[in-house]
């Protein structure tokens, strides 16, 4: 079996990868947008030939001209070396047919804060039909099995609180974006909760005191920050 890369290899990694992002603990992705839809097909074929050849296969979805590749080694658990490899000849294929990286797709979390994961995350599992997934830095989260669905984490809470909510959603949006996505939230009636933790995250709150974090992807955020 082949090892799944350490979150500072990956981000190493990522360094040659243009384009390509953590689309949610576990998975790579990159959204290529081609001249035309005949052109995206192309693309597609070219690295299914790609795929077939390293007995390696991405999940693909084609949205006209937008191709989104999403690569995970699943035998491991997240990403490898496999997944990177993969990733090069990805946009090798995307030089051929003159597709260029788009901003993907804002990702939807869920955050549950609780004291004991282990003791509820089967209850969600289960119920949700999801499955677990390792993250790089060792933590378990629920995945859809399509990949498609919001990821559910588990968020540990120390002391257990009663006074709030202690089930929120996060969204991840490209740093430039952040900001304009938090005045909108206060235009459509909520209220700024904190900054505290700006320009990583805003905690929001609408009219009730119901949570919703806007988040910046982590790669885009220096450690100075």
């Amino acid at each position: 079996m082949v090892d799944l890369l350490t979150a500072e290899v990956l981000n190493r990694q990522l360094d040659d990868l243009p384009g390509f992002l953590p689309a949610a603990s576990g998975n790579l992705e990159v959204a290529l947008r081609a001249p035309s839809f005949a052109d995206a097909v192309r693309l597609i074929t070219l690295v299914a030939d790609e795929a077939e050849e390293m007995n390696h296969h991405p999940d693909v979805d084609l949205r006209w001209r937008t191709v989104t590749f999403t690569l995970s080694t699943h035998s491991a658990g997240g990403v490898t070396e496999k997944d990177v490899e993969l990733a090069r000849r990805i946009l090798a294929a995307a030089g051929a047919v003159s597709a260029t990286a788009v901003t993907p797709d804002d990702r939807v979390e869920i955050a549950i804060d609780c004291v004991d994961a282990d003791a509820i995350r089967p209850f969600w599992r289960v119920g949700l039909g999801y499955r677990e997934q390792l993250t790089a830095v060792g933590t378990l989260e629920l995945h859809h099995p399509s990949g498609r669905g919001p990821v559910v984490w588990f968020q540990p809470m120390e002391p257990p609180r009663r006074e709030r909510s202690r089930f929120h959603l996060d969204v991840y949006l490209p740093l430039d974006r952040a900001q304009e996505r938090v005045d909108a939230v206060v235009a459509a009636g909520g209220r700024l909760a904190t900054d505290d933790f700006a320009p990583s995250w805003w905690v929001m709150a609408d009219a009730e005191g119901n949570e919703l974090c806007i988040c910046v992807r982590e790669e885009e955020v220096s450690p100075g920050d």
